[in-house]
């Protein structure tokens, strides 16, 4: 008995592929292929595929489409019964992976911070990594970690509006995370960030944090691993980043605030209106070397430039992210930070086409106005 191609014949026309949403259960949202011969959606396995010609890469991940709010304007807060992140509904989310509990058992409530695996991961956390190569396509499996901090119980909080206390024992949970996921081989690098309000990314208002474990290091971070190496091949052997520093502090035009152990700064070519970046004074390369007793400094700061952002901005929405060593080579010459970038602007074609950024804030203005000196009012007119 023979059986039919469902391939066209000669000259004939394929079925329509058309792509649509359903909603295979509350809140969330897929997208599916649907033919009336075949449909599938390709793999549901990750991967990272490399740039033609750079070494940028693109991570596709289908489980990204299911989150709530994809595709769609998310809402301005999350109602507190639909919340995962809440107090009572730790069902809703994986097994936690770490805790700080006041008391209670696991999976439940009595906890001050706690870390599970995203429901909607961008990444895979079981299998190999593989590379492939087929010519010019080169990609590799998408495997590694993708991970939700919950920084507070309290569901309207926000960062800046915790204790220091608090915000210490977050950065405590970033450096414990990021220990415990640089120790597994597969992983080469940790990005730690947070998305806070709706231009951000955020799709639940419920304050939180993400760190993602790639295969791969980032682009951005290689490209300053090369400016620190470079610096140091011309510069008697010293280091970007605390020569930056010593140079800021010197210069003090765009020096926001600073303490014993950190300083915050406006960078020289800020890529985004009141960028601001918090530097440790003294070297060191992996952020996971923080010192217990400098992590209630770092909050400190921390806690200052988020509350300054907040009142002068009005609570804008904005990304962090710590820019650390390599995790399988914390030794490589580099000076970790971490960058807050608030959404205040749009990036348009010329951006996305050049590279370039368009700032209308100049980073001395963006200083003197987080510093108090200038109210941001009589900038803006």
């Amino acid at each position: 008995m023979k059986t039919k191609s469902s391939a066209p014949g000669p000259g004939k026309v394929p079925p329509p592929i058309t792509l649509s949403y359903t909603r295979p259960h509350a809140g969330c949202r897929r997208a599916i292929l649907n033919s009336t011969k075949c449909g599938y959606l390709r793999g549901t396995m990750p991967e990272i595929r490399k740039d033609y010609a750079t070494d940028t890469w693109v991570l596709f991940s289908a489980a990204r489409s299911r989150r709530p709010g994809a595709f769609r304007n998310a809402k301005s807060s999350t109602p507190k019964e639909e919340c995962p992140f809440c107090v009572g509904h730790e069902s809703m989310t994986p097994p936690e992976v770490l805790a700080y509990r006041e008391g209670g058992s696991r999976d439940g409530p009595g906890w001050r911070i706690r870390c599970v695996p995203n429901l909607f991961p961008a990444i895979a956390s079981t299998g190999e990594v593989h590379h492939h190569a087929e010519g010019l396509f080169v990609r590799v499996d998408g495997v590694g970690a993708h991970e939700i901090i919950v920084e507070t119980p309290e569901h309207d909080a926000r960062l800046a509006s915790l204790a220091e206390t608090q915000i210490a024992e977050v950065l405590r949970s970033y450096r414990d995370r990021y220990r415990a996921l640089a120790a597994d081989p597969r992983i080469k690098y940790v990005l730690v960030f947070k998305n806070h309000g709706e231009r951000a990314g955020a799709s639940l208002s419920h304050p939180h944090s993400q760190l993602i474990a790639t295969p791969i290091v980032p682009l951005r971070i290689l490209d300053e691993l090369e400016g620190v190496r470079t610096h140091r091949a011309t510069a008697a052997a010293s280091c970007l980043y605390c020569d930056v520093v010593a140079s800021e502090r010197k210069a003090g035009q765009r020096l926001v605030a600073e303490n014993e152990r950190f300083i915050a700064l406006a960078p020289y070519a800020a890529r985004f209106p009141f960028e601001t970046w918090i530097l440790p004074k003294d070297h060191a390369g992996a952020f996971d070397s923080i010192r217990d007793s400098d992590r209630g400094l770092l909050a400190q700061l921390l806690k200052d430039i988020l509350g300054r952002l907040d009142r002068i901005l009005d609570d804008p929405s904005f990304n962090y992210y710590i820019h650390t060593a390599p995790s399988d080579n914390n030794q490589a010459p580099f000076h970790w930070h971490l960058e807050i970038t608030p959404h205040l602007t749009e990036t348009a074609g010329f951006e996305r086409g050049s590279g370039f950024y368009i700032n209308p804030v100049v980073p001395e203005d963006a200083a003197a106005i987080l510093r108090g000196e200038v109210r941001w009012s009589d900038r803006a007119h």
